[in-house]
């Protein structure tokens, strides 16, 4: 008999436990899902559910025409598009984590293709964060106060941040183990991502810049040695500072027990450091600008190679939104009006 051979109650037994699930397999599959993901669908779904408690209707397994008619309610309510695309990601998630098919999207589809063609006909727009160029970079770290706690974590997560081309919550994930030091730099481990949640790892591979400030070596190496001075040597790369000046605590309890910063405290470092650099819409930076300024100024640069750019940042080979960011780099430096004579 092999591992694979079905096996049968015994006579007279009766299984009663084929669609149990232990506490462990439960909280692995919620793990499954990155935690920031985890937190935008937990209230979609509190305002779908409490949507489908009003309207005296099964939540999940819900019906074509439930998701359909709740995808229309939040048109109603001048939701952006995207906005209404996550709520039924997390929809569908939920379906997904409760062991049922996901409804149907038939109905679903064509009240979203009818709402974009209004959304865009009364002026609406997909909104995009700022990228952050390399002169505006510079002009960020500039504000820092180099002499303090936040001054050198801050500058080490702006640099850092737009060297890695990192989603924030990657950032805010890193260990001081994941950093290797190499003689033409260092090395960061991003131990998992949106598009690696199996955990296999990225090694990326980070060279000295040519701008002290901007150099993100120099901005890890003074920023580890500050946590070691602090007794840190292992655990969270970037940790949270509270007003006393003391590593790992914050007045409001934001973040993780071990002092990690949650991903939203990097957005929060680029918008105020946006705004004390003057940059215009600063209010509009986000930790996304960090991530995406590296895609367009990577592509920028002379010899400039698609795939290394996309394997350095974690994007998947061919990724749409990759290619977004270059198009708006080649619109001015391909334009096919260029030198037509007009």
């Amino acid at each position: 008999m092999t591992d694979l051979t079905p096996t049968h109650p015994t006579a007279g037994a009766v299984a009663t436990r084929d669609d149990y699930l232990s506490d462990n397999a439960w909280r692995r599959i919620e793990k499954s899902v990155p935690d920031s993901t985890r937190r935008a669908y937990q209230g979609d779904l509190r305002r779908y559910v409490e949507w489908c408690t009003t309207q005296q209707r099964t939540a999940v397994p819900a019906s074509e025409r439930t998701i359909a008619d709740y995808a229309s309610h939040l048109a109603d309510l001048r939701r952006a598009p995207s906005t209404i695309d996550r709520a039924m990601a997390a929809i569908g998630k939920a379906h997904e984590l409760a062991g049922q098919p996901k409804p149907v999207r038939t109905l679903l589809d064509k009240v979203l293709r009818g709402y974009r063609q209004e959304y865009a006909e009364r002026g609406g727009k997909t909104r995009k964060a700022p990228a952050v160029s390399v002169t505006a970079l510079r002009a960020m770290v500039a504000t820092l106060n180099p002499d303090t706690l936040g001054g050198i974590r801050n500058r080490a997560i702006l640099v850092v941040g737009f060297a890695l081309g990192a989603r924030r919550s990657e950032l805010a994930a890193l260990n001081i183990e994941d950093i290797t030091p190499h003689e033409e730099g260092v090395q960061v481990l991003i131990r998992k991502s949106k598009t690696d949640q199996d955990a296999h790892g990225r090694p990326v591979a980070l060279p000295y810049g040519s701008n002290v400030p901007t150099c993100p070596v120099r901005a890890l190496r003074d920023w580890t040695t500050t946590l070691a001075a602090g007794g840190r040597t292992t655990g969270p790369l970037f940790v949270r500072i509270d007003k006393h000046g003391v590593l790992g605590r914050s007045p409001d309890g934001r973040g993780g027990d071990d002092g990690r910063i949650a991903d939203a405290t990097v957005a929060r470092v680029v918008r105020h450091a946006a705004t004390a650099a003057g940059l215009d819409a600063a209010d509009a930076f986000s930790g996304h600008s960090l991530r995406r300024g590296f895609a367009t100024a990577a592509y920028a640069a002379p010899d400039a190679d698609v795939l290394r750019i996309a394997r350095h940042g974690g994007w998947k080979d061919g990724s749409a939104t990759l290619l977004g960011y270059i198009e708006e780099v080649d619109r001015w430096r391909k334009n096919p009006l260029a030198g037509i004579g007009l």
